[in-house]
């Protein structure tokens, strides 16, 4: 029999402070498996990186791969956290001339070819000869990959193509999905040679795996709670009799590392020296609020506007985790103030659309007080739903105070967040265009470079 590892992390969202114990943990367990003569293998699934962290914001993601590096790791594929948070400039400056290999099969140039710094599948030899065939993919965000200057692929079809063209080439196949469950159960009912599916996105936990026909499927959670461990034991004289069996290993059991707690602050403190740098000035002191408009809104919903050129906005009050202090504003306070890798989305709406909307907001008097998990949302609670240029009069729509007929066509800025139907289920299938890649923090760079200076 041969025994072969693999060694799995997934949606770490930069959450580094168990990852001197990963790291440490990664590299004496590969070299405890090669010196026993056994095949072993770190994967990342995706999502590792995440800009609410200052480590980093600060390099656009580039230092969290040198981490990935000293860890020892073998491949990675991409979440949406590296593919749709980044330009098409800064995700090809991610993994130029990385140490690992980034194995992805879904994401091409515009003009259809693949990305130099990926392949999409990668196939291992063994020292036995046993050939390990890899596969990859991330999931599909159309509507922002495109704008960005990606091409994106639909996954589940791609990869049964891809699957059997090279299924003759190899004795294992693996399959590294940013996909999420539902898909991962897909891939394992449509692809019969796929033998292990180690998945992320969804950030489901599978403590010893899931069988779906001859597939095992992975799973471990997220914020680099555990890491994923899957053997695979093969006899030699037949590929076709495999055993595979998967676990999880929480990272707070590990033992202490000596000196961890520094290492992870050393890190957010690089962070935040190279963020420290002067965007604009602000002259006077704007207080923010969660339950109510404030000075700061105000300001933001200036910047909005602007940025976006639309008729009006609306957005919640509970993104804005500090105030706007008066005089220098650097990266880092920006930062500070929204950290979301959140959009903004221009939406062309009716105003029988726009009606609807600013009804849903005075009914739903919950909404302030509701803690978010996701959507790109980094803050505690979702805060009142503010509004600006648009308001409802005895059942009548105005736009920046001009009376507004049910047919009329209007231009509305909000946040990506909104669009996704949890909120506003009517503003999934509208027309909209999210206004890649500037993030909140940088739409109000802009604006107050542009009108306050330095």
């Amino acid at each position: 029999m041969e025994k072969i590892h693999i060694y799995h992390t997934n949606d770490v969202h930069s959450h580094l402070k168990s990852w001197p114990r990963a790291r440490t943990f990664l590299q004496q367990r590969k070299q405890e498996h090669l010196d026993r003569g056994e095949a072993c293998f770190i994967f990342d699934l995706g999502d590792f990186i995440d800009r609410a962290d200052l480590y980093t914001e600060a390099s656009l993601g580039r230092e969290n791969m040198h981490l990935l590096e000293a860890a020892g790791y073998d491949a990675v594929t991409i979440g949406n956290n590296e593919g749709i948070t980044l330009s098409k400039e800064a995700l090809e400056a991610l993994y130029k001339d990385v140490d690992f290999d980034v194995i992805l099969s879904n994401l091409k140039n515009s003009d259809g070819s693949q990305p130099y710094w990926a392949n999409p599948y990668k196939i291992y030899t063994t020292e036995n000869g046993l050939k390990i065939g890899v596969l990859g993919a991330t999931a599909p965000f159309y509507e922002y990959y495109e704008p960005l200057g990606w091409k994106i692929i639909e996954p589940i079809e791609n990869m049964q193509k891809i699957a059997k063209e090279i299924e003759k080439k190899t004795d294992i196949l693996v399959c590294l999905s940013h996909l999420g469950i539902t898909a991962d159960e897909q891939l394992a009912n449509t692809i019969d040679s796929v033998d292990l599916i180690i998945g992320a996105h969804t950030h489901h936990v599978f403590k010893n795996g899931k069988r779906v026909k001859q597939a095992l499927l992975t799973g471990g959670g997220k914020f680099g709670t555990y890491i994923g461990h899957s053997t695979i034991e093969v006899e030699s004289s037949s590929s076709a009799n495999k055993k595979i069996d998967t676990e999880l290993v929480k990272l707070d059991q590990l033992p202490h590392i000596e000196g961890e707690t520094r290492e992870v602050e050393a890190l957010q403190l690089w962070g935040k020296e190279h963020l420290n740098v002067e965007v604009f000035k602000a002259g006077r002191y704007y207080n923010k609020e969660w339950k109510h408009d404030s000075h700061l809104a105000r300001l933001f919903s200036k910047a909005l506007l602007d940025y976006a050129q639309a008729d009006c906005a609306f957005f919640n009050a509970g993104v804005f985790m500090t105030p706007l202090e008066k005089g220098s504003v650097t990266a880092y306070d920006l930062h500070q103030m929204l950290p979301h890798p959140i959009n903004a989305c221009l939406i062309e709406m009716t105003g029988e659309q726009l009606i609807q909307c600013l009804q849903e907001i005075q009914t739903h008097s919950e909404w302030p007080d509701i803690e978010v998990k996701g959507l790109g949302f980094r803050g505690r609670v979702l805060g009142k739903i503010l509004k600006y240029d648009c308001q409802l009069v005895d059942g009548q729509l105005f736009v920046k105070g001009i009376k507004k007929e049910l047919t009329d066509s209007i231009q509305v800025v909000t946040f990506d967040m909104f669009t996704f139907g949890w909120f506003f289920p009517e503003l999934k299938d509208v027309k909209k265009k999210y206004l890649l890649p500037h993030f909140l923090r940088d739409i109000l760079a802009i604006y107050g470079y542009k009108y306050f200076g330095k």
